[in-house]
Formats: C-alpha cells, structure tokens, sequence
C-alpha cells in the first residue's frame, strides 16, 4: 500500500510539472505548408532536416500572386552552399549561403502562452498535447509564435511577423523521426561541376520561397 501511494504522489510530481523549453529531435521528416497574411504566398511540400549535418532541403509547390511555381532547394549550412534543383531538366544552380543554421528549437529566454489539446481529450488517442511558445527573433526584428508537442518537441506551427508581408504561418505535417532517404540531402550527380553563382545570398526562410517569385 505505502509503495502505491509513493508511486501516486512521484506521478503527480511529474505531471504538475512546468513545461520548459526544449529542441526538436535532430532528424526530421515530414510535409510543412508557408502563408502569409498578404495572401501574396502559399506553398505546400516536403522537407528534410538534418540538425546532425546542418542541412536542410526543401521541395514544394505553391503560388504567388495567383501564380503557381515548383521549387526545390538543398541548403548546406557547413559547407555555406544551397542548391536550386531541377530534377526534371537535370540542372541547377549553385549559390552561397551565409545564414546561420538555427535548429528547430524553442529558445531558453522564451516564454509559456499555454498547454493545450489538440483534438480531444475525451478519449485516449483522441487527442495531442502541445505547448505554445513566444519570444523575440534573433536581432528583436519581430515576435514569434510556435507550437511544439509536450512530448517530443516536434513541431507544429510557427507564426511570425515581417513588416512586408504581415503575419506568416508554418505549419508542420505528417512528421516522422529521422530521413528514409539521407542521399537527398546531398546535392544530386549533375550538380557537382556547377560553378557558384554571384546571386544574392538566401538570408532567411521567407526568402527561400520568394526570392525567384518576385
């Protein structure tokens, strides 16, 4: 009996217990969806993360001022290179990439909005816990919001705000723990002789999007 209620009293600790921030898991995997407040953009696709290696790719499909577009692009932070693919012409672009890698994380200074349930709490499996962060972006440029599960840390969304396009959302789809296919995240065959580009350098998420829409 004593041992029974030392159990209770340990499990009740550990569900009154503050959420605190926390980093998502290193090898991600999953469907992620851009848009913004404008209405300017919307883009849905796929995305491969690799906090291990500093490498990120993005393949998605979406519009832009009613204008629909197709875009790929491997980002090697290490190595300070992204890649533009093509993989139906076999070509691409090479350019230079001087963004920090951030991992997908919820920073130590942010702060707790709230814990909630997904769907329904009804039931079991009926619905997901998820905390809701905000904080400062790097630099005090805006604010931001984002939703990670209680267990886990895996994204949901994220929210932020840009002077010239407002409010844009993230939301995070579909994710599964780790790449079933790591060569993706290594630039295809006929990349390796492209010369660098003097292009602008992709300097934030947004861009990845806009930079060849606008």
């Amino acid at each position: 009996m004593m041992l029974l209620v030392v159990l209770t009293c340990l499990l009740a600790g550990c569900l009154a217990q503050d959420p605190h921030p926390c980093s998502s898991p290193p090898l991600l995997s999953g469907s992620l969806s851009v848009a913004t407040q404008n209405e300017k953009l919307w883009t849905y696709g796929r995305y491969l993360y690799d906090a291990l290696g500093q490498r990120v790719r993005i393949m998605e499909l979406g519009a832009y001022e009613n204008k629909s577009f197709t875009y790929d692009a491997l980002l090697l932070y290490r190595e300070k290179t992204m890649y533009e693919i093509n993989e139906h012409d076999r070509t691409c672009k090479k350019k230079p990439l001087k963004a920090d890698f951030h991992p997908m994380a919820i920073p130590k200074d942010a702060s707790l909005l709230g814990q909630y349930v997904l769907g329904s709490s009804s039931g079991p499996g009926e619905g997901l816990l998820v905390n809701t962060w905000t904080g400062d972006l790097p630099d005090k440029t805006g604010k931001f919001m984002s939703t990670v599960t209680e267990f886990g840390c895996v994204p949901i969304s994220t929210v932020y705000h840009t002077s010239q396009y407002g409010w844009v959302v993230t939301s995070f789809l579909n994710n599964v723990l780790g790449i079933s296919d790591p060569g993706q995240l290594n630039p295809p065959d006929f990349c390796l002789d492209e010369e660098m580009r003097a292009d602008e350098e992709q300097t934030d998420f947004l861009s990845l999007f806009l930079n060849n829409k606008l």
